[in-house]
């Protein structure tokens, strides 16, 4: 225990990458579909819990009606939720800072990436087109040779990425991405997409409305803790993000019954992981508008019976 937070994970150390210090804003936007969750929680008004990260998701849950507690272990990011949520200027955190070296990078060494060019591909709503034009211009053989410097392992990504998460990345990540990034343009229009824009222009489309809740209830605390701590059944969702990306299997095993205990029977789960998909497949990742995800699981909490996987 530290400060009586539990640190079996490594995302209590608020920091991705490399390097000493305290924690560190990690996420200055989130890179999650909501729309999983509005589709397939109970209907607004039910008690759900969400990770905090940067407030995206906190604020679209509550602007559709439900009673949200947002959780985080890292002080540096709740307390940036909380200023966000309250009205705040959006901020650069370490995964910006990285995927801005990414752009700037491909910007200077590739006419495709350039910002002019790139912004007319992302205003684009016909995803045949879409694809068209991401098999033509965009994923060219100049970006391909960038990509597996910095996404295989060895190399930039995997040596800066804190171990634990390192371990986290497909091993030919570059292939992987590009794989899930062809997949998204071809399923749904860039210009309504800003999950696609933060990623690929560290923006948002026109007319994005900013994140604002200021009545969600914020916790400071690892969500295993959290969730122990709820009234047993106390709630009807939860959505956990990717915060199995990292930790071991006894942090795996503690978050599964913290769930249990606080999710009543019939209620949702929601589980992220940027891995590829197992024998059961990508499930809502195929139909998400996120790029990042392997696997998007939906679950519903059983009482005597299994949990049951929500098909898309």
């Amino acid at each position: 225990m530290d400060g009586g937070r539990v640190t079996g994970t490594p995302w209590a150390h608020g920091r991705l990458l490399g390097g000493f210090g305290g924690p560190r804003l990690l996420f200055g936007r989130m890179y999650e579909d909501w729309g999983v969750e509005l589709a397939a929680f109970p209907p607004p008004g039910a008690r759900v819990l969400c990770i905090a990260s940067a407030g995206d998701t906190t604020a679209a849950l509550a602007a559709a009606g439900y009673d949200v507690t947002a959780v985080d272990v890292n002080p540096v990011q709740l307390r940036y939720a909380r200023e966000r949520l309250a009205g705040g200027a959006t901020r650069e955190g370490s995964a910006e800072s990285v995927m801005r070296l990414g752009r700037a990078t491909a910007a200077r060494l590739l006419p495709a990436w350039r910002w002019t060019e790139l912004r007319d591909f992302l205003t684009l709503d016909d995803p045949v087109e879409q694809a068209r034009r991401w098999r033509e211009e965009l994923d060219s053989p100049g970006l391909r040779r960038l990509m597996r410097v910095a996404l295989r392992p060895g190399g930039a990504l995997a040596v800066a990425l804190r171990p634990s998460f390192a371990g986290v990345v497909p091993a030919r990540f570059d292939e992987v991405l590009r794989r899930r990034l062809e997949r998204t343009v071809s399923t749904h229009p860039n210009a309504h997409n800003p999950w696609l824009w933060r990623l690929l222009a560290g923006a948002e489309p026109p007319g994005t409305p900013a994140p604002w809740a200021p009545g969600v209830r914020l916790v400071e605390g690892d969500v295993v803790r959290v969730l122990k701590a709820a009234p047993c059944a106390g709630y009807d969702a939860v959505t956990l993000s990717n915060v199995l990306d990292g930790p071991g299997p006894d942090f795996a095993r503690r978050l599964r019954a913290a769930v249990r205990h606080a999710v009543r029977p019939g209620g949702v789960v929601v589980l992220r992981s940027a891995r590829e998909p197992g024998p059961h497949g990508p499930g809502w990742a195929a139909h998400d508008r996120s790029v990042l995800w392997g696997v998007v699981r939906v679950v519903r909490m059983g009482g005597t019976d299994p949990d049951r996987r929500i098909e898309p």
